[in-house]
């Protein structure tokens, strides 16, 4: 039990890392959650630091689902302290649970007042290690949705309702085997709504038309 609580804890801490904020205060001294939309991820960076540097929070933050899962969780050895009753081996088990940990660190991270970014970007570079075809999926349909509509958010939230919603069709309509649905779908379900709840502001800026819409200029004036 204690090595599983020491692979959460480190992976809730590289999650924590605030690769916005520390390359909007290296790039330009600010503290991104004081401009644009308050976020500390790649979106808001993107707006007003320009698309270059927020690919590369985006990368960043995506580097720490993917190590949490990676490194991490290979720490673990032996039985897990409790019983197994996914259809996972105990690592891959383990994977997710660091993977989770890494994304609540990334949302609520501890070294910037529990005030970090949206999750999305951490949570694919977990997931991309899990269920490969499902993410790539989810990646053409952010970039489909953002590509017309310009809206980031709205492409976060509809490359996030994919996942559960491909599980569903590549198991039960396609009839091509998953392995492990049983488990991961209610966890991208989950994922799929806490996805929702992050977003819950921006949804309603939707409606309302106050959605800040993508654009790919260099740099915003401050």
């Amino acid at each position: 039990m204690i090595l599983l609580a020491i692979i959460i804890i480190l992976s809730y801490l590289v999650g924590s890392i605030p690769s916005g904020i520390i390359i909007s205060k290296a790039v330009k001294g600010i503290d991104i959650r004081e401009h644009g939309s308050g976020s500390a991820g790649g979106t808001n960076v993107m707006r007003v630091l320009g698309w270059k540097h927020g690919v590369l929070v985006i990368f960043l933050d995506a580097m720490k689902g993917a190590f949490a899962v990676v490194v991490v969780a290979r720490l673990f050895y032996g039985p897990l302290p409790f019983e197994n009753i996914s259809p996972f081996d105990d690592f891959t088990l383990v994977q997710i649970i660091a993977g989770i940990a890494a994304v609540i660190g990334h949302v609520w991270t501890v070294f910037a007042g529990f005030k970090g970014g949206k999750g999305i970007a951490t949570a694919l570079g977990m997931l991309i290690m899990i269920i490969t075809v499902e993410m790539l999926i989810a990646l053409g349909v952010f970039i489909l949705v953002v590509s017309v509509s310009k809206y980031v958010s709205l492409g976060s939230l509809s490359a996030a309702i994919s996942i559960p919603i491909s599980l569903i069709l590549r198991e039960n309509i396609l009839h091509e085997h998953v392995s492990g649905y049983t488990t991961i779908l209610p966890f991208v379900i989950f994922l799929a709504f806490f996805v929702m709840y992050t977003h819950r502001k921006n949804v309603v800026k939707i409606f309302n038309g106050t959605e800040n819409k993508l654009n790919f200029k260099k740099k915003q004036k401050s």
